[in-house]
């Protein structure tokens, strides 16, 4: 008897020590690490990608209209890995593994490319002084250049659809470890992690490109390379401190198991919804935060959950093919309810993909000189998106959303979705000062006599660009950390690694859209008049930014239909013995005493 007491003091002894360090765990401690990280790596990415037009054209020398496609398809490459990274991290791997191992192969592009630039045999040599053409890079340095990227690419895979979402798990989840109450989405930890990427993207359009345009390429790519370097060791330095929430399973296997089990099924005559089937246990590893609440669209998928003979296996267990919870039912109706919210965001990206290519080339034939001895980068005019964006979320987060809470009794001011929609109408006015500005532009070209010479600098200020990067700021800091706000509030807990990915999916099929819109573009308009020809002062630029505000009109016409007709996710969080805190998703709370109802 005394050793059986015994051991059971050992075992509640060896109990209290993990709760006592899981509730060491978490917390704001944590975000110097995990945002350091991310500064770095956004460092590394912008770093190079802000200024990857000049190297292509200037370094490689591509055609622009081929290096804006290379642009864009690395971008959509690039936002597309998340996807499997979202995936993997989910099911199997978590998400502090999955970041730690694409911020290696980050690591690995970056060295690639450092050496592309640096080596004399892996770029074609300098221009004549005088020369009518330059040579091309070759098919080797081409292979080299296009397997740097790719490395990027799988990188970013691992780092871009986890990174949000470790952060907020470290304050979500350690609040509920501490008692803090039911677990709620960080909305100010959005508006901080958005500023520490802007904060970054600053530097490196400022110190990182002012390198490459004045100390040469080698050294302006090596600094983000030591800088991902840097990301790599202050991530994993932490690791002690976080908390990593296991993986729950494959969630495309969850949700196949509940499509193939409402197709079975398809017959039945739905029951009324306190008849379906629910096990909490079975869901316990998925629902750590909340189970998430019956909701009566997309009733199909409520037949997976009515259970007929033959559903369970011997062993007393559901047969996941046949049978399914209440919880993952609505896991499954939550992705299909956010994907087409998700798709508004890839028009935005279409529209956006320019300020990396036309807009810098617009910006490299305008006076730059702020001195005699100083010239504004043409890659650096993206300073004033980040500061935009930068200044917005400040003032976002410590003014607006406080007078909004007043004016609308919301936590976070206004709606993640009403937050989107803002940005997307401000989007709009970007596109449309773009147009105007070029138009103006082309008119000095022609007054100057300069319409055939390409690479003098016309008598007009770079400053005239400004406004059309800044109110671009403006939007993303509405519709960037809007859309992430969704995703990550509106996903099933166990699929929030994905649902991340599915923001970047959006600027892959974006980047792709751009590619192939710039494509359609350049091809119908060889006949009538050129519109993205690599002489800009020849060509219709203007015309092109307001095809993209067009296609932007129709995208809000889009979104409100589709937050019209959008449901958002009731989930039950016990508070207490008695008492169960439904979340619905738009910012308010109910309280019922009792048993669980919505």
């Amino acid at each position: 008897m005394a050793a059986e007491g015994g051991r059971r003091g050992e075992k509640k002894g060896a109990d209290g020590a993990a709760a006592r360090k899981a509730k060491q765990q978490g917390g704001f401690r944590t975000m110097p690490f995990i945002l350091a990280n991310d500064f770095c790596d956004r460092l590394a990415s912008v770093g190079f990608t802000s200024n990857l037009i000049t190297y292509l054209t200037l370094q490689m020398h591509i055609p622009l209209v081929q290096a804006s496609n290379i642009i864009t398809n690395y971008n959509g490459t690039a936002n597309l890995t998340p996807l499997v990274g979202g995936l993997i991290a989910d099911s199997f791997a978590g998400r502090f593994w999955t970041i730690t191992f694409g911020s290696f192969f980050y690591q690995l592009g970056m060295v690639c490319l450092t050496l592309s630039a640096a080596l004399p045999s892996l770029h074609p040599p300098p221009c004549a002084k005088h020369a009518a053409d330059c040579h091309r890079a070759s098919s080797y340095q081409v292979a080299v250049l296009y397997l740097s990227l790719l490395c990027t690419s799988i990188g970013t895979g691992g780092t871009r659809p986890c990174t949000m979402a470790f952060g907020a798990d470290q304050l979500e989840l350690a609040g509920r470890r501490r008692g803090a109450g039911a677990a709620r989405p960080k909305w100010s930890f959005f508006n901080l992690y958005f500023f520490a990427v802007e904060l970054a993207k600053l530097t490196a359009v400022t110190a990182v490109v002012y390198v490459q345009e004045n100390v040469g390429w080698g050294w302006g790519l090596g600094v983000p390379t030591i800088a991902m370097l840097a990301a790599v060791i202050a991530f994993v330095s932490g690791y002690s401190l976080y908390v990593r929430m296991p993986p729950g399973g494959s969630p495309l296997v969850r949700l196949a198991q509940v499509a193939a089990a409402a197709f079975k099924k398809r017959k039945a005559a739905v029951p009324d919804p306190s008849l379906l089937y629910q096990d909490k246990e079975l869901d316990a590893g998925i629902s750590t935060t909340g189970r998430l609440l019956h909701t009566d669209q997309l009733k199909f998928f409520d037949k997976a959950a009515i259970v007929t003979d033959g559903d369970m296996l011997p062993s007393g267990e559901p047969n996941p093919w046949r049978l399914a919870t209440v919880h993952r039912v609505e896991e499954l109706k939550s992705i299909i309810r956010i994907l087409p919210i998700c798709a508004a965001g890839i028009i935005l990206v279409t529209s956006s993909s320019h300020n990396h290519s036309f807009a810098i080339q617009q910006a490299r034939t305008l006076d730059r000189d702020l001195t005699p001895r100083f010239r504004i980068p043409p890659a650096s005019m993206l300073i004033f998106t980040n500061l935009a964006m930068l200044l917005t979320l400040a003032f976002y987060d410590r003014v607006l959303v406080r007078v909004l809470r007043r004016l609308t009794g919301r936590p976070n001011g206004i709606t993640h979705l009403q937050r989107t929609g803002v940005g997307l109408t401000i989007a709009m006015l970007s596109n449309a000062v773009a147009a105007v500005v070029e138009r103006r532009r082309r008119s000095v070209a022609v007054a100057s006599g300069l319409l055939d010479s390409p690479k003098a600098t016309l008598p007009m200020s770079v400053f005239w660009l400004v406004p059309q990067f800044a109110i671009h700021g403006v939007a993303n800091a509405f519709m960037d950390v809007g859309r992430m706000e969704f995703l990550y509030d509106q996903a099933p807990e166990s699929m929030r690694s994905t649902a991340a990915a599915l923001y970047w999916l959006t600027f892959s099929i974006g980047s792709y859209l751009g590619t192939l819109l710039v494509t359609i573009v350049h091809a119908k308009t060889k006949g009538s008049g050129q519109w993205l020809p690599d002489n800009l002062n020849r060509g219709k630029l203007d015309n092109y930014y307001w095809l993209v505000v067009a296609l932007e009109v129709v995208n809000l016409v889009y979104f409100f239909v589709c937050v019209k007709y959008y449901t958002f996710k009731p989930v039950e969080t016990v508070g207490g013995e008695e008492e169960v805190e439904l979340y619905n998703g738009n910012g308010n709370m109910k309280k019922q005493g009792g048993g669980f109802k919505q």
